[in-house]
């Protein structure tokens, strides 16, 4: 797969609609898998890891999953490298890990399984709006279906084995992505961090643990697996979202009924900047199609297509960008053409 190729468009996950996805952009499933009689990733010597790592490919391929793609990042471009963490492919740490290490993912990006990461086998599940229940569901016939080809290092007292001990058990993650600019605007988002704190979840940026939340988007994610079923998992989540979409939703009507011109001004400000603008650093560039999408769901803007505007929040970014110009790009570079895409897709149209 040629990296031009892969920049014109994001992931299903990205375009398609889903429950709730005027709020939720996502829900995401990871489990973490090891491989009996291997040491963990970080402990591992470098033969033995290269062995793994064909191993798995052999084995991942022979569970089944559709029409894929292997990748094997030490033998990838560092572009390309980068294009796959954009795409939330691969994790920062595989992508900054070293040795043998790889990522099989479905064509449309909704499956993806990284190997010799922290752990030898990542499972991930991807769907765009709030689906928890299907997502889960998904992913648990993959590993079924992984199951039947690998060895899993399990313990019948703990459950499976992980790398980090708040993996053990379950090796359940599960992370919803929530779109929440009115909360970000009424300066309310310490709400939802308490709320979340309460009930043992965390809050995360963009990009995952250790990230900004950029774009008024956050993640919300369980800390812990150990001690505690799926199911038990799943619940936590699913009572808590669907109050966070709500308190969002509430106070995106507040700001139609009681401060429209403030609202408006923040929308049509960032339509004139994606319009006008020469120069265009990643993180406004987010900001900005942050305010074009709410003004999109709440029909302050026409002739926008939702599923357009969430991709340019992909192939807005660096890699992403020096792809599309088929050469590598210098920050004020990346700046510009940045700037040159949106004014193409945001163009005004002409009389």
């Amino acid at each position: 797969m040629e990296p031009a190729d892969f920049a014109v468009r994001a992931g299903q996950w990205l375009r398609g609609p889903g429950p709730d996805s005027d709020v939720v952009l996502s829900t995401r499933i990871r489990l973490a898998r090891n491989v009996e009689g291997y040491a963990f990733p970080n402990r591992i010597e470098a033969g033995a890891r290269s062995a793994l790592e064909e191993r798995l490919r052999q084995w991942i391929e022979a569970a089944g999953m559709g029409e894929a793609h292997y990748c094997n990042l030490s033998e990838v471009d560092p572009l390309m490298q980068q294009m796959l963490m954009e795409r939330h492919l691969i994790s920062r740490e595989l992508l900054q890990g070293e040795g043998d290490r790889g990522v099989t993912f479905a064509s449309t990006e909704l499956i993806s399984i990284m190997t010799n990461e922290e752990d030898h086998v990542r499972i991930q599940v991807i769907q765009a709006g709030q689906t928890l229940q299907a997502a889960l569901g998904q992913a648990i016939d993959l590993d079924r279906r992984l199951e039947a080809q690998i060895p899993y290092a399990y313990s019948d007292t703990y459950g499976y084995l992980t790398a980090c001990p708040t993996n053990v058990g379950t090796g359940l993650r599960i992370s919803v992505m929530v779109h929440l600019p009115a909360l970000v605007f009424m300066d309310q988002m310490d709400k939802v961090f308490q709320a979340a704190s309460k009930v043992g979840l965390t809050v995360r940026g963009f990009y995952g643990e250790g990230t900004k939340a950029v774009g008024d988007v956050i993640q919300i994610s369980n800390q812990q697996t150990l001690g505690r079923t799926e199911t038990e998992i799943l619940e936590t989540l699913a009572n808590i979202i669907p109050k966070i979409v709500e308190y969002e939703r509430g106070v995106r009507t507040h700001l139609v009924n009681e401060q429209r011109v403030s609202l408006e001004d923040r929308v049509w400000r960032a339509m004139g900047a994606l319009r006008y603008a020469r120069k265009m650093a990643s993180e406004e560039t987010l900001n900005h199609l942050s305010a074009i999408r709410l003004g999109v769901n709440l029909q302050l803007l026409a002739g926008l297509n939702m599923s357009e505007v969430n991709e340019l929040f992909v192939i807005t970014q660096p890699a992403h960008l020096q792809a599309l110009k088929g050469r590598e790009l210098g920050p004020d570079d990346r700046d510009v053409a940045r700037a040159n895409l949106l004014r193409e897709r945001f163009k005004p149209e002409s009389n």
